[in-house]
């Protein structure tokens, strides 16, 4: 199987990577029938974690495991959750992928990765205290197309 990354981008994520602090726990979610870039996804998904030994993937199907993707509200195949590990225990930060995290979104999976892995989302103090005043949940979704 030909690799989706070439060594010179793995060198580099390597050095990116060694910024982690904490272990990061990849879900991703896939589907037997209709799924133009699930095997994809999963490759290139497979290729990042072997690159630390901070980061773990667990696969899930999207309809065998209904139960497992209802609780990270996952409905899309391919899905991708990046999540804290805190021993056996996984944290929930709500970054999901519905897609293939190629092209810019791969800078973005990258990005997400070394966020949780740092536990901070960077956030200035005024914005963490602004936010702590919201009084019910906010969705927020970014849209990608390569178009």
């Amino acid at each position: 199987m030909t690799k989706l990354l070439d060594e010179n981008v793995v060198q580099q994520i390597r050095e990116v990577f060694g910024q982690m602090k904490d272990p990061v726990h990849i879900l991703f979610f896939s589907q037997k029938e209709n799924c133009d870039y699930c095997d994809d996804a999963r490759q290139l998904l497979e290729e990042v974690t072997a690159i630390s030994d901070k980061l773990e993937l667990a696969v899930y199907d999207l309809q065998e495991d209904a139960e497992t993707a209802a609780a990270y509200n996952v409905d899309k195949a391919p899905g991708i959750v990046i999540a804290a590990q805190n021993g056996d225990q996984i944290v929930d930060f709500g970054i999901r992928y519905a897609g293939i995290p190629s092209g810019h979104e791969f800078t973005s999976l990258i990005q997400d990765i070394l966020l949780v892995s740092g536990r901070d989302s960077g956030l200035q103090p005024a914005t963490r205290e602004y936010l702590k005043g919201l009084g019910k949940p906010v969705l927020l979704q970014v849209f990608v197309t390569p178009t």
